[in-house]
């Protein structure tokens, strides 16, 4: 029961949090970018839109008594433990990106990413410092599975709001799906293999761990949106769809951010 609860704050995070655009507050997701090969908008049915806006209630509720005051103590850490948080956290999430790089063909940028980790991994010791941006190594974006069946040309399916996971869509479940059969180094070596040098909770730590150290980067971001929106609910949904649109394409040119930047940006802005 205390898995089955881990995961789900921990894909609460992973999804709900992974808002990095501003869109309008209706059904349709406009992308900004005149360049696009999916299209300037794009329709998913809300199939579910009566209970999904309960659901979404339920989980606002869990943000503000739970999440949120844990994500403004984190804030009050030292710069040098959260930068050094949020690199070694990017530096693992590479186990995922790297494959999903191949699989869409991104070979320069798998080539990069297996560079990076690599020399973080070691030179870095365990990612805390990121050391091959000083190589010129720069970071570069994230990619999942659910971006890959995106470039694949599957399409969203219905969106719906889970309990405590949040926002997602059929194709972004199956996605998820792969991590936890096979798709995820880092859920392999710690959850579904018996190995000495971990533990099952080092791998539930290290992703909530993550959703605390983005929420805590975006809380101005949120609470605006939350002031500004008339239809929350709306405006999160149109959020989630665009910005995946926009990881699918690897579109740059977007309005308005909730970023996942390092913390020396963030507190110099």
């Amino acid at each position: 029961m205390k898995k089955i609860l881990n995961i789900f704050i921990i894909v609460f995070f992973l999804q709900v949090l992974s808002l990095n655009v501003f869109a309008g507050s209706d059904g349709t997701v406009e992308l900004n970018n005149k360049s696009s090969n999916i299209g300037k908008s794009s329709e998913v049915k809300d199939c579910f839109e009566t209970v999904n806006r309960g659901v979404f209630a339920f989980n606002q509720g869990l943000d503000k008594v739970f999440f949120k005051p844990i994500a403004k103590g984190y804030r009050y850490l030292p710069k040098p433990i959260r930068s050094g948080t949020s690199n070694a956290l990017n530096n693992l999430s590479n186990v995922v990106t790297i494959p999903n790089n191949i699989l869409q063909g991104q070979f320069i940028d798998a080539g990069i990413n297996v560079l990076r980790f690599s020399i973080n991994t070691t030179l870095g010791i365990a990612g805390i410092f990121d050391v091959a941006s000083y190589y010129g190594l720069n970071k570069l974006d994230k990619e999942d599975y659910g971006q890959t069946l995106g470039t694949w040309g599957v399409k969203e399916g219905c969106y719906f709001v889970l309990p405590v996971l949040g926002p997602t869509t059929v194709r972004d479940t199956l996605g998820s799906l792969v991590n936890f059969s096979g798709g995820d180094a880092w859920y392999n070596v710690t959850i579904s293999n018996d190995t000495r040098y971990f533990e099952n909770s080092d791998y539930y730590y290290s992703r909530l761990t993550a959703g605390v150290d983005f929420r805590a980067k975006n809380l101005e971001a949120f609470e605006s949106l939350e002031k500004n929106s008339i239809d929350l609910y709306a405006s999160v949904r149109s959020l989630y769809l665009q910005d995946r649109i926009r990881k699918i394409e690897n579109s740059s040119e977007i309005t308005e951010t909730m970023n996942d930047d390092d913390w020396e940006e963030i507190d110099t802005q």
